[in-house]
């Protein structure tokens, strides 16, 4: 339970952060032994998607106004329907090359050596986005998620679906793709949670449906334990980064990974960290 509950703190606090919520899932189970006899690799990665429902949670809540709105207005408001259109194109390449490519991926890249890569690569990314967009090359063309237009989605989208590697980060991916393709990153930001809801609630009811067979009463309270524990972190998260982002910029987070990524090779290769696949 205890381990059940670090876990959905650990996805809370970096299910929205441009750091990987998936990263550090495979990090803090590799650390705390999560997967062990009474707890198998399958059933971990079903705990794993499974949580993220209480961060969609979370996002749900924090955006309930503008989400009701939206729903109210899908036969009627133009707007309210451009933005369930443009979430639909963006959701489309991730689910199509994840339903085709997941199984692949998992098997070569989620282990802590792979993540750690990805770590460093992702954060040198956004470092040079930024400096792009203080330079005389910045471009932001849409100021809400409202401008958006379908091409718009649909280049998110492509983005988002570079998230399937581990340690991308699929937040990272859509906040700073977006950004790269003229959202300004306020816009980035809120599409990326509006991103995740269908992205992440898909992903929690195909793993609970195909991998029915491997759960059972028995699992309901670490289950609960962790997606509750998933959506408080995640609200607080939700409510600091949209403050921060007002006058930040996304440089710490860069740093952060790269750092971590190197402290993970290093232990590594030092054998102090005995890193488990």
């Amino acid at each position: 339970m205890l381990k059940a509950l670090i876990m959905g703190i650990v996805e809370g606090l970096t299910e929205f952060l441009p750091i990987s919520s998936t990263g550090h899932l495979i990090l803090a189970g590799s650390l705390l032994d999560f997967v062990g006899p009474a707890f198998p690799k399958a059933k971990a990665d079903v705990f794993e998607i499974v949580i993220q429902a209480g961060a969609i949670l979370a996002v749900c809540w924090e955006y309930r106004s503008r989400i009701s709105t939206v729903l109210a207005g899908l036969f009627s408001d133009r707007k309210a329907q451009r933005l369930v259109i443009n979430l639909i194109i963006a959701f489309l390449p991730a689910a199509i090359l994840g339903f085709l490519f997941s199984a692949k991926i998992k098997a070569l890249l989620f282990a802590p050596l792979p993540v750690a890569v990805a770590f460093i690569v992702g954060g040198l990314i956004i470092l040079w986005v930024e400096r792009r967009q203080q330079g005389r090359f910045s471009y932001t063309r849409i100021d809400t998620v409202d401008d958006m237009t379908p091409l718009d989605a649909f280049k998110v989208g492509c983005a988002q679906a570079l998230a399937l590697i581990p340690g991308t980060s699929r937040s990272g991916a859509t906040i700073i793709g977006g950004m790269m393709f003229g959202l300004s990153r306020k816009a980035a930001t809120e599409f990326s949670f509006f991103l995740a809801i269908p992205t992440l609630l898909a992903a929690t009811v195909y793993s609970l449906f195909k991998e029915r067979a491997l759960l059972s009463a028995a699992d309901v309270p670490l289950f609960t334990v962790g997606t509750l524990a998933a959506f408080v972190s995640a609200f607080l998260c939700v409510r600091w980064l949209l403050r921060y982002i007002s006058s930040h910029d996304f440089s710490i987070f860069a740093w952060y990974r790269i750092v971590f990524g190197l402290v993970i090779l290093g232990t590594a290769y030092s054998g102090v960290v005995a890193w488990i696949d």
